[in-house]
Formats: C-alpha cells, structure tokens, sequence
C-alpha cells in the first residue's frame, strides 16, 4: 500500500493551510496512512517531515511491522504524547505553532485535555495554535489509489461469488427464514476470504422487502416473494455493497414493472457516473425516472454514496449531496422503489468513477431473477 504517497498529499495539504503539525486521531484515517490496524494510534505528521506514529505497548511489535517506515513512539496516553512531541521535539527540530486536529472527531472533552496537555509542554511559552482539519484525511480517502481499487475489486468478487454459490445451491427458497439466508450467505462470504460482512446483511422478503432498511428476522421465505438482499464483503478493509432483488416463484406483473423501472433507473445512474458531474445531477438522472413513473414518493433516499474503508464515506450522491465527481471515486448506485404492505425492489452496485466508462465491479447479472 501507498502510505508514504498518501502521508505526502496530507504534507501538502498541510503546507498550503499553513500548520506546522496535524495530529490524526481517527483509527481508519490513521490506517489510511500507516497501515496500522491496532485499537490505539495517531500520527503526528509534520509539514517539514518527520512524522510519528503513536501507539502503546501491546502494539509495539505490530508497529514494527505495520508502520516500519515512521518514527514510533509508545505511550498508553498516545494523543497526549504526541502532542508533547509536538511542543517539545525529541529531535531538537522547532517546536509547532500551529497544529492541526480532527474536530470530527475529537471529543470536547478530549479538545480540552489537548489544550491542557499543550500549554502544560509550552511550560509559559508560546501554546501552539490549535486548528480544526476538518475531513481533511477523509477528503484525500475519498479518491482511491490502485491498491485500494484492488482491495474493492477483491471485495466485490468475494460478494458477487457467496450469492452465485447460494442461488445455484438452492439456499434462496421457501420455508427458510430470512435469518437462515442471511447467515449462511454472511458465512459464504467468510469462506471466500472475506474478513467479515460489509455491514449486517439485509435479507427481507415479502412485505419485508419494502423496507429499505429492514433487519432480517423469522420472517419465512414464500412462494411469491419479492426477496431483496443487500451485503458486501470486506477484504484487506475495504467494503464491497451490492443489492439484488429476486422473485421466488412466478413473478406477478406489478413485480415485473417495478423491477423494469427500478433496472431502468439505476442504469441512468451508472450512466451519469462522470468526471465532474455534480453528484446532485448523478441523483437527478435516476431519480427523475422514477419520479416520471409516479413512484417519486416511493424512493426515499439517496442514489448512493462512497465506499472504502467505510461503508458509507465521501461521497454521498442525493439530492443532500454536495461535489463533483473525480476519477477514482468508489460510489455505489441503489435506487429503489419500495410500496408498504406489498414489497420493494433495490439494485445496486459498487463502481469506480474514470475517466471514460465507469468501471463496474459488483458483476452478478441485473437480469430479475426468478427462483
């Protein structure tokens, strides 16, 4: 993986916002750009070089191995410690004026234990000068590099095989609970190298179906069905997602146009996947087919949003979204149409924005499957 590379753009972004030092505290930025994947860590990157990377003593030899590339220090009170180092340089190299944190996530209360933590170092001299990052890291992770992309590619795969394997087994069929499916594909998915489940697997069948949302349960499989399912896999960390929505039985006409129409929609989606497009336009395109088929009220959130090491992270595509697309991006695209008390159908896929075609990486077949 590019650390060094990405530890480098955040460098930059550090230099043009004039900080001295940015403390990174969130364990996935952190990850992001060491590789470390223990419970405690944070990097104190500075603008001149000369990074650090804190952890604690249970992580010392993981460290080693993890992060080998930057300077380690151990210490059970890590973030205090980096910012002593921060006043009070071991290596003799100025101390920072201004440091930058992430205000998203540091607590109030850890801000101020930052605070006290600083201006006990400066011991009556000049405290540096704290200032928020915002998402600056998450800003940077929104753009994937070739590794990532693998990872991604990776996940999906894992994915697109667990449900090959379960519909050609028999395992999507009535008088099985959607608890059961949603076990058994959880477990699929474990077998074929995924580290865990992207998130809790959605199984819902039935009326189930339109709840965009709904958790699995006793609820049992029926002949007739609508049965929806939406799951990923994690692979080195990243987070492949994927809806497919099946018929069990003969599908019934109504089931049929809502299928063509949600098919519909979420084509005109990937379709506007560009460089550059306004991702409230990349909303519009799919959503406006629904809309014009009476259903506006019927699609009830976002088209979609990034994915990484997150399962939901930069950017969000809705019509609450803000941005432009830029080559690299990892987004999905899940328009639904969800009627209570009858069932609801998704489909969606994980893609990467190019430059010419997006690149399509969850490939299980879009045609409606009838089980």
């Amino acid at each position: 993986m590019r650390y060094a590379e990405r530890r480098e753009r955040l460098r930059t972004t550090a230099v043009e916002r004039e900080l001295d030092a940015v403390l990174v505290t969130d364990l996935l930025n952190v990850r992001y750009l060491t590789g470390f994947t223990g419970s405690n860590g944070a990097l104190l990157l500075r603008a001149d070089g000369g990074d650090v990377f804190g952890t604690d003593g249970r992580y010392t030899t993981q460290a080693g191995t993890q992060v080998p590339d930057v300077e380690l220090l151990v210490d059970r009170g890590t973030v205090a410690a980096l910012a002593r180092e921060a006043v009070l340089p071991r290596s003799g190299r100025p101390p920072a004026r201004t440091i930058g944190y992430e205000s998203h996530h540091l607590t109030v209360d850890g801000l101020r234990a930052l605070e006290a933590v600083l201006a006990d170092a400066a011991a009556g001299g000049t405290v540096p000068e704290l200032t928020s990052v915002r998402r600056a890291v998450e800003a940077l992770r929104a753009v994937k590099d070739d590794d990532e992309i693998d990872a991604l590619r990776r996940a999906c795969a894992v994915a697109d095989a667990a449900l090959a394997e379960l519909a050609a087994e028999g395992a999507l069929r009535p008088g099985r609970t959607e608890l059961q499916v949603g076990r058994e594909l959880d477990s699929r998915m474990l077998t074929l190298g995924a580290e865990a489940p992207s998130f809790e697997t959605i199984v819902a069948a039935g009326a189930n179906s339109a709840i965009p949302h709904h958790r699995p349960d006793s609820t049992e499989l029926r002949a007739g069905d609508l049965l929806k399912l939406d799951f990923g896999a994690t692979v080195d960390g990243y987070h492949s997602d994927m809806t497919r929505t099946v018929v069990l039985g003969a599908a019934a006409d109504w089931q049929r146009e809502v299928y063509e129409l949600v098919a519909a929609a979420q084509a005109a989606g990937r379709a506007a996947l560009a460089v550059g497009a306004d991702v409230v336009a990349v909303d519009a395109a799919a959503r406006d087919v629904i809309a014009q088929a009476g259903h506006a009220e019927h699609f009830t959130h976002g088209l979609g949003h990034g994915v990484g090491l997150e399962i939901h992270e930069a950017p969000g595509i809705g019509q609450l979204g803000a941005g432009r697309l830029t080559a690299g991006m990892a987004v999905t695209v899940e328009p639904g149409v969800y009627l209570p008390g009858h069932g609801g159908v998704r489909i969606e896929d994980t893609l990467i924005v190019t430059d010419d075609e997006p690149e399509l990486l969850t490939l299980t077949s879009k045609e409606l499957l009838v089980l």
